[in-house]
Order: structure tokens, then C-alpha cells, then sequence
């Protein structure tokens, strides 16, 4: 997705940035180190083009942060997260593993409403880009909601990103609609575009309705609608299953060899009852999938193993 993603490159020559111009003057060294993960990462995308390696550097920083980022003073620590997901989201992007991106980044975020501006930002336009809206309907909406997020400098940007870019390609335009007319962060200028906008894009959708009743791209957009609805709603459970996975894959050694079989293989039942086709499931299938192996290895002879 080379020349696919423009945005995200804006994204990535911001990281170094962020860094410089909030560095305290003494950092902890758990900070340093984040850091120079950061500028590995980016390095590494940008000069060597070694994304796999840029997403582990990513993920190392991030996993670095955690204990800095329950302190009193964690500003820093958050610039830095936000960062290196930045960096991480574009890697990601680059090896056409978009579908594992909102996964990947509210591993550590957890909550869709916690997400930093530029992350919400660089979502939806790269979910916009492979023309999978739906995606972000239902975290863009509840980000929005969010009372924290309303009085934030860019809220009106994420407002009129989530308008183009997901309502009005879904035609949501009740909810378009509603949603600018409440938003005091627009001026009644663009208020009065957004909805100029709202009425032109209804006008053609109803009009491409009469011209064509029974076209497969309603049925395709109805689909993409509801599944957009139904697998977002787990999405926050299975980027926590995430982290369950990655304390089980250091414990397998040290649990009852059938209580380690049995929660490998609860976890994948969960997973695939919970939202079987939908793309944000596969990282995590095949995590649980590598579990079980592993598992079922310590607790059967090669002769005696059960097929999976």
C-alpha cells in the first residue's frame, strides 16, 4: 500500500516532532529508551523500508510505556505511545496488514474513546482508503460522544472526517445530519456546508436508488453496515483477549498441562463464536491457534496427539 497512504507518511514525519518539542529535560530512562525505539522504528520505515521490524520496534516501546504511563506525570509517555502507534499504523499499512490495525493499536489503548486525536485521524482516512468505512462507525461515533474528546482543538477536524469519510459513504445521513447540527466546535459556516453537503449526498443516493432498485451495492452497503455495527462491538474484547494471549504464551510452562490445554482452547472458541468472519478476528485466531499447538504439544506424545 505504497502510494496508497499519503496521510500516514504526515503522520510518521510528525513522531520525530512530537519527541523534540515535549522532551523533558531529564527523561526517565524508561522514556530514553522509548524513544530511541521510536527513532528506530522510523528509521527503519522510512530509510530501510524493514516494516516487519518497525511494528516490533513500535510494539516494544509501547510495551516499555506501560508502567510510565500510570504515573502523575505521564505527558510525556503518552506523546511518546501515540507515536510510536503512528509509526506502527503506517508499517502496518505498507505490508497490506490494515485489517490488523485498530486491533494492534487499542492493545494499548483498550477504550476507542481514549484514542489520541491523530490516531482517530489516520484511521479513518486509511479505512477510507481501502473502502471499508463501516469499520470505524461505530469508534468514531463513540469518540465523538465522549465528553472529554469535545473539547479538544481538532474535535471539529475528527467531526467533519467522520462526517465524509464514514456516515456519508454508509448513507447515514439522519445521523449526519443530527450530529452537525449539535456540533458547536464547527462555525455556522461550515455547519452550513456540512449540511449543504448532507442534502446534495442524500439527493444522489435517492436518486441512484430509483435508478437502480435493485443494485448489488445496496445490499453490499446494508452488509458492510451491519457487519460494521456487530464486529466493533467485540473489537474491545478481542484487543484485550490480545493481551490475555500474550501473558498465557510465558505461562504454558508453568500451568497444569491440561489447565494450559483448556484455556487455549476456551479462548479460541471465544474468539470465533464471537465474530468468526470478521477480519479484526484473524490476528487473534491465529495467535489462539499457535496456543493451542503449543498446548496440545506439551500434553500429548506425537503419537497420541488429537487433530485439530
Amino acid at each position: 500500500m505504497r502510494n496508497d497512504l499519503s496521510v500516514a507518511f504526515a503522520g510518521v514525519s510528525g513522531a520525530g516532532s512530537v519527541l523534540r518539542s515535549s522532551e523533558p529535560v531529564s527523561p526517565s530512562p524508561v522514556a530514553s529508551h522509548a524513544a530511541s525505539l521510536l527513532e528506530e522504528a522510523a528509521d527503519l520505515l522510512v530509510v530501510h523500508m524493514d516494516f516487519a521490524s518497525a511494528v516490533d520496534r513500535c510494539e516494544k516501546g509501547c510495551e516499555s510505556l506501560l508502567g510510565e504511563l500510570e504515573s502523575e506525570d505521564s505527558g510525556s509517555s503518552e506523546e511518546l505511545r501515540c507515536s510510536l502507534c503512528v509509526v506502527g499504523i503506517q508499517a502496518l499499512a505498507e505490508m497490506n496488514r490494515w485489517r490488523e490495525v485498530l486491533p494492534w493499536v487499542l492493545q494499548y489503548y483498550q477504550v476507542p474513546a481514549y484514542l489520541p486525536p491523530k490516531l482517530l485521524e489516520l484511521c479513518i482516512l486509511l479505512h477510507s482508503k481501502v473502502k471499508e468505512p463501516h469499520v470505524m462507525l461505530d469508534i468514531g461515533s463513540d469518540w465523538l460522544r465522549a465528553s472529554a474528546n469535545q473539547h479538544l482543538p481538532t474535535y471539529g477536524l475528527l467531526v467533519q472526517l467522520h462526517l465524509f469519510h464514514v456516515l456519508l459513504p454508509l448513507g447515514h445521513f439522519a445521523e449526519a445530519q443530527e450530529m452537525v447540527e449539535g456540533c458547536k466546535a464547527l462555525s455556522k459556516e461550515q455547519r452550513l456546508e456540512a449540511l449543504r453537503i448532507v442534502r446534495e449526498k442524500r439527493q444522489q443516493w435517492l436518486q441512484q436508488t430509483k435508478e437502480h432498485p435493485d443494485a448489488e451495492v445496496r445490499a453490499e452497503i446494508a452488509w458492510k453496515t451491519q457487519l460494521g455495527s456487530v464486529s466493533q462491538k467485540v473489537l474491545t474484547i478481542l484487543a484485550q483477549l490480545g493481551r490475555v494471549l500474550g501473558s498465557l504464551a510465558g505461562q504454558f510452562s508453568s500451568m497444569p498441562y491440561k489447565t494450559a490445554l483448556l484455556a487455549a482452547f476456551m479462548l479460541f472458541l471465544i474468539v470465533v463464536k464471537l465474530d468468526p468472519a470478521s477480519p479484526t478476528s484473524l490476528p487473534f485466531i491465529y495467535r489462539l491457534t499457535q496456543l493451542f499447538h503449543q498446548a496440545r504439544s506439551a500434553v500429548f506424545s506425537p503419537h497420541y496427539r488429537p487433530p485439530v
